[in-house]
């Protein structure tokens, strides 16, 4: 230790050089804590003269600025021989530089045979903690904002579905007072609507922000809200779901719900002029690899049934919702019923593999 002290001060020294271009300042203390070296970097970092240093308990550094209890308490330990120390934060006022934010590093060394000596390294981290604590804030207030979003968002869909409510209690009123049956039909058919729209919006309210929703348990809710709105206990149809496991965007999710809505409340009308307890409407969503299909299926009537009757309101706006989901539609009808399929690009189903 002796001679490499002695190479640090020797001008010119590979030593010397290398202490002299290390960024971090370091002190270099005896075992009674003098300093016995300081780097270059540590004087122009705290404006200390090197005469000033050399020899001097470093507590009495700066008239006993550097007389910092944290700091004593560890080179007291690093002396008495326990293991290094890295990374001891402390704040202080210096006088000549102002506030800094210090980590000290120790390290326990030997010097002339027994004599204990102390490598005391330090790393200026003012800064950095000053941007950890502008983050921080920032963070805060976007914590704030998000908050407040939140609340805004809740209070707007609460109104919504409040709205709707309303809106369909007075399609309701309206469809039990008119006399003519076509314009009953059609309230009807915008009260049934106007449900969906609401279950599709309870449902999306219910899951997670931000996250993709399941399709299957969505589906299954739809379809219980059209239950109880179109069939009750006054029609035998049945409406049953068959769904993968798969996720969709919530606007994705939403015109898919809308498209249900309208093939179901179509299949209910015109399939089954003469319910009967078969009768069944099947509500199926398949999944392979990116791409997904749905289909609307029902037994009943086919192509028998009121051939102009499903190119009016409801397909145009399936065929809108389908080109906005980027599907295409197909619909099969025959003595077995009607299938109205919707699916998204290149979808193979997998029954069609099969076959």
């Amino acid at each position: 230790m002796k001679e490499i002290l002695g190479q640090l001060e020797e001008p010119g020294s590979l030593a010397g050089v290398i202490a002299d271009a290390i960024r971090e300042p370091l002190l270099v203390l005896d075992g009674d804590l003098n300093i016995l070296f300081a780097s270059g970097s540590f004087h122009r970092s705290f404006q200390i003269a090197a005469k000033d240093t050399r020899g001097r308990p470093v507590f009495a550094l700066d008239n006993g600025a550097w007389d910092l209890p944290p700091l004593r308490l560890l080179l007291q330990r690093t002396a008495a021989g326990h293991c290094a120390s890295d990374g001891t934060e402390i704040a202080h006022d210096f006088p000549r530089i102002g506030h800094r934010v210090l980590l000290f590093h120790a390290r326990p060394a030997t010097c002339d045979g027994d004599r204990r000596a102390i490598v005391l390294g330090l790393e200026d981290v003012t800064e950095r903690r000053a941007i950890e604590r502008e983050k921080a804030h920032l963070q805060s207030q976007t914590d704030d904002l998000l908050q407040q979003k939140q609340m805004l968002l809740e209070e707007m869909e609460h109104r919504i579905a409040n709205s709707l409510q309303i809106v369909a209690s007075i399609l309701m009123l309206k469809a039990r007072v008119v006399t003519s049956p076509e314009t009953r039909q059609h309230l009807h058919d915008a009260h049934r609507r106007i449900l969906s729209v609401a279950a599709v919006q309870q449902h999306l309210h219910s899951a997670s922000r931000g996250e993709r929703i399941d399709v299957a348990p969505y589906l299954s809710k739809l379809s219980a809200s059209l239950a109880e709105s179109m069939i009750g206990e006054s029609r035998p149809a049945m409406l049953k779901v068959i769904a993968d496991d798969g996720k969709l965007a919530s606007a994705q999710a939403v015109s898919l719900g809308l498209i249900v809505t309208e093939l179901v409340i179509n299949a209910l009308k015109y399939a089954f002029p003469n319910p009967g307890p078969a009768d069944a409407v099947t509500i199926r969503y398949e999944v392979n690899g990116t791409d997904w299909m749905l289909s609307v299926s029902d037994n009943g009537v086919g192509s028998t049934a009121a051939p102009d009757a499903r190119g009016g309101l409801g397909t145009s706006l399936v065929k809108a919702l389908a080109h906005q989901l980027d599907a295409q539609i197909e619909t099969t009808s025959g003595s077995g019923g009607t299938r109205v399929s919707i699916a998204h690009s290149t979808f193979v189903a997998r029954l069609s593999q099969v076959a």
